[in-house]
């Protein structure tokens, strides 16, 4: 018998990239994909009938509000799809008996730290973007008996906006770039991700709470040295400058430090984690560089 899966935010990043996966998994499970306009995650009737139509076992909740800087002026939308989404729908999972996997981010840390984050470690995000996020996570785990959360960092893929395909066009659009080189973080591959939400899903029975996880490409980065690999992949001669942080002034403060400790994941789950700069490769030949 096959369980059924469904996947919220399935026309972002990380949902087109479970859709292309999920013929390898279609013997065990089925997929049922929701997203705007059909279904909207704030509005909790009509994910509670969507649930009752599909009755699934488990759901991936991939559906965020992700403009980091947007999110400083519209802070009743970040909080609306982020956190308050999430207290309805941890309930509904709680009543109904469904798995939740929910991906939240490093901007729930404040980068103070110099030392990868563990999933014990303090939260204290800086921007509306992070505590918004954060919110979600609290209402998990006050509705939710069990259920996984995935913290991720610096998402990108070959759908989507996202920072590797922003690097692409600017080549196209301007002589130079400019790039900061003092925050530090792990970019991470989508198809990574959505393998990893997968060896979750596989393994839920090895959770029996509310459990947080870290899962990030391996290696560490500035903006600058992630830029400066898509660029060196791309097209090498092209002119890049390392900057600080303070000359480019922007709505929402970031970590500066946000890597991500992947100990827990890896053993628990028994996966190896690729590292950025492999992952890039495959995604800009996906991209035909």
């Amino acid at each position: 018998m096959k369980e059924t899966i469904v996947v919220f935010g399935s026309k972002g990043q990380l949902g087109q990239e479970i859709q292309e996966l999920a013929p390898l998994y279609e013997n065990h499970y089925s997929f049922y994909y929701a997203d705007l306009p059909e279904v909207d995650i704030t509005n909790a009737h009509a994910v509670e009938q969507l649930c009752d139509e599909i009755n699934p076992q488990i759901i991936i909740n991939a559906a965020a509000y992700t403009q980091v800087d947007l999110a400083e002026s519209e802070p009743e939308k970040a909080y609306a799809v982020n956190g308050f989404a999430l207290k309805h729908l941890s309930q509904l999972c709680e009543k109904k008996n469904i798995f939740l996997l929910h991906i939240s981010t490093d901007y729930v840390f404040d980068g103070h730290q110099n030392l990868p984050y563990e999933e014990s470690d303090p939260t204290n995000p800086l921007s509306i973007y992070g505590k918004s996020k954060l919110l979600g996570e609290i209402y998990i785990h006050r509705y939710l008996s069990k259920a996984a959360i995935i913290r991720t960092s610096w998402l990108y893929s070959s759908y989507g906006n996202n920072f590797v395909k922003t690097i692409i066009r600017l080549t196209q659009e301007k002589p130079s770039l400019q790039v900061v080189y003092d925050q530090i973080g792990s970019p991470t591959y989508a198809t990574d991700l959505a393998k990893a939400c997968m060896s979750v899903v596989m393994q839920r029975e090895k959770i029996n709470k509310v459990e947080l996880l870290h899962y990030a490409n391996e290696g560490v980065a500035s903006w600058y040295d992630f830029a400066k690999a898509i660029l060196e992949n791309i097209s090498p001669a092209f002119p890049i400058e390392a900057i600080r942080t303070a000359q480019m002034p922007r709505p929402a403060p970031r970590p500066t430090y946000s890597v991500l400790s992947k100990e827990k994941f890896k053993q628990m789950f028994n996966v190896s984690i690729p590292n950025w700069k492999d992952s890039l490769i495959l995604c800009l030949n996906k991209l035909g560089y």
